[in-house]
């Protein structure tokens, strides 16, 4: 356990999924780095320093994980951090064929990082940050799907999410 891994997203909102991934990868690599994507042609809820704070308290108790901002190409933030290995998550079919296809460009373009897939816990197959903003946009709760902090968070954002 050597190996520094970076696991990048946009993070709007980190998930149970996302948490789930982050914990198991945890264990099979030194370090962690959950690597919060700027903006780019998104428009998100939260902001950037937001996600970072957000994913940071969702993971606090995985000491070797960390949660960082980045903007521009995920291979150069990769070579900064001294990644060897990016993860990432598959939920579906259809995210294989989207994710292999970044996978094999990041390899053109950085050959001396690694892909990984890992597939989540099966009772988070059907969870997505966007799923969940737009369920917690229209009064729904979300806490079966969000860590306590960020269910909080989109409580403040919308008004109307769970109870706690």
């Amino acid at each position: 356990m050597t190996q520094k891994a970076i696991f990048p997203g946009t993070f709007d909102p980190i998930t149970s999924g996302h948490v789930d991934l982050v914990q198991r990868a945890s264990k099979r690599f030194a370090s962690v780095v959950v690597s919060v994507a700027g903006s780019g042609s998104k428009t998100p809820c939260f902001t950037l320093e937001e996600r970072i704070e957000l994913a940071r308290a969702a993971l606090n108790e995985c000491p070797n994980v960390q949660g960082k901002g980045f903007e521009g190409l995920l291979v150069r933030f990769a070579h900064d951090e001294q990644a060897g290995v990016i993860l990432r998550g598959l939920r579906t079919m259809s995210d294989f064929e989207y994710e292999f296809q970044l996978a094999n460009m990041n390899r053109r373009l950085a050959p001396d990082v690694a892909t990984m897939f890992l597939t989540p816990d099966e009772g988070f197959t059907s969870i997505s940050s966007s799923l969940v903003r737009e369920i917690a946009r229209l009064g729904g709760d979300v806490s079966a799907f969000v860590p306590a902090v960020v269910d909080r968070a989109l409580h403040a954002r919308f008004g109307s999410t769970s109870s706690q």
